[in-house]
């Protein structure tokens, strides 16, 4: 079961890096490409704003990476699943009022909350 948790870990750091990444330091091009997809739509969401979202994804991706040794329980690990989780049921809202499909936001929520309850001491 620990190894199915590091998966789920590393998968989920691994796309909030990139994610936030993204939002942080490629704005317009991302911008371009979301406007493109959305039929003209404007994507309704600032730089500062995007750059609050990057930087919540990135320390959650951290936080989730970080071992168990260095926090009793697995503390942090749960936190910052708990944040994920709550940014991707923010992101499920956007993307609905949008018209969009939001089975990302969702399948990484769920995964979010595999990590939490895996991760629960006994």
């Amino acid at each position: 079961m620990n190894g199915l948790l590091w998966i789920a870990q590393i998968l989920l750091a691994g796309v909030f890096l990139f994610t936030g990444a993204s939002k942080l330091f490629a704005y317009k091009r991302l911008v371009k490409r979301i406007e493109g997809r959305a039929k003209g739509g404007q994507i309704g969401v600032s730089r500062g704003q995007a750059a609050v979202i990057a930087v919540a994804e990135i320390a959650g991706a951290l936080g989730v990476l970080t071992p168990g040794a260095l926090c009793p329980d697995h503390m942090l690990v749960r936190l910052a699943a708990g944040g994920l989780a709550l940014l991707m049921v923010c992101a499920g809202i956007y993307h609905l009022r949008r018209h969009e499909e939001a089975a990302p936001a969702v399948t990484l929520f769920l995964l979010a909350l595999f990590v939490i309850v895996g991760r629960w001491p006994r």
